[in-house]
């Protein structure tokens, strides 16, 4: 009983085969099945191959939302050549309240203003970098944010202070020593990143005239991978403007903050793309290939629709090797 059991559920299962063999002796091989699966092949290695890359791939995704930080604070990271001597030179950081947040911890280096061929080179690259990405942004870590808007400042001579804030002296500097002429070899907010080109990178701004001031205005997106944009405005105080002549970048905080998720492609959905891509052109092929067979055989008229061709019929007449037609041996009778 256990055997016939065992018999009835194998017989079961061999009935739900949704993929049965056809014997070798049924099946018939041609010249063009063959040219079509090597078709078929050739495009599933190429496609599978091309799929390989595509799953090692990232692609970044944005999601924007309301910036909820009040606490945080920003690091500011600049590095500008000013063409003046460093005693000429005072540069702080103010907030919105006109307060000095920082002053004692930018560091002076003399530099010589013009740059030697190999950097003037270095520089053409940068700038045809900055013009290639121009629409782009630049993105770049952030572990601070900030809550205030502030201004760096650079103005003659450096800063004094007294206890209602601070004050630049520019009486005690002639204005023939003024020259604004600067270059910004980088200026980024957050951690610094080596790498990243920000907007600002290779900037230079030359100024015949010294009583010249030079404004950006950024604005900076508090994201996980912070950026800024920036515009720019030249005023020459020598022509009548009111102000004072310096370099001054005032930045002000978005209030969108942008999440940047970089994302890969989880390994069951690459596995899911392959086998759609081997079943898809498995199926594809095949169909085609015996609709361009059935195509050929109407062309070349193999067989004709709708025409019924009558066999002769023969019977046995019990006579070894003797077939009589069946019209004739009714005649007989």
């Amino acid at each position: 009983m256990r055997r016939l059991n065992k018999k009835k559920a194998l017989n079961f299962v061999k009935e739900l085969d949704a993929f049965p063999k056809v014997p070798e002796s049924y099946v018939e091989t041609t010249a063009s099945g063959g040219t079509v699966s090597v078709l078929a092949f050739t495009a599933m290695a190429l496609l599978a191959f091309f799929e390989f890359f595509v799953y090692r791939d990232t692609w970044m995704k944005y999601e924007y939302e309301v910036d909820k930080d009040f606490t945080s604070k920003l690091r500011i990271n600049i590095d500008i050549t000013v063409a003046m001597r460093c005693q000429f030179v005072g540069a702080d950081v103010l907030d919105l309240a006109e307060t000095m947040v920082a002053s004692d911890g930018l560091q002076y280096e003399p530099v010589v203003f013009e740059l030697s061929p190999q950097q003037r080179l270095w520089h053409r690259t940068l700038l045809l970098i900055q013009n290639r990405l121009r629409e782009e942004h630049s993105l770049q870590d952030v572990l601070f944010k900030n809550v205030m808007k502030g201004a760096p400042t650079a103005l003659p001579p450096r800063a004094i202070p007294h206890p209602r804030g601070h004050a630049h002296l520019a009486a005690l500097v002639s204005h023939e020593t003024y020259n604004f002429s600067h270059r910004i070899d980088h200026l980024s907010f957050g951690e610094e990143i080596p790498g990243i080109l920000n907007p600002l990178d290779g900037t230079e701004k030359v100024s015949a005239d010294h009583n010249q001031m030079f404004q950006y205005f950024i604005t900076i997106v508090p994201t996980k991978l912070q950026t800024y944009k920036v515009s720019e405005r030249v005023i020459n105080h020598a022509a009548g403007s009111h102000g004072v002549s310096g370099i001054f970048m005032k930045y002000d905080i978005s209030s969108l903050m942008v999440k940047v998720t970089e994302q890969h492609m989880p390994l069951w959905q690459f596995l899911v793309r392959l086998c759609g891509i081997i079943g898809g052109i498995f199926s594809t092929t095949g169909m085609l290939h015996s609709l361009v067979g059935f195509c050929i055989d109407v062309i070349c008229c193999r067989f004709k629709l709708g025409v019924y061709k009558p066999k002769s019929m023969s019977v046995f007449d019990g006579h070894v090797n003797s077939l009589t037609p069946l019209l004739s041996e009714n005649a007989e009778h």
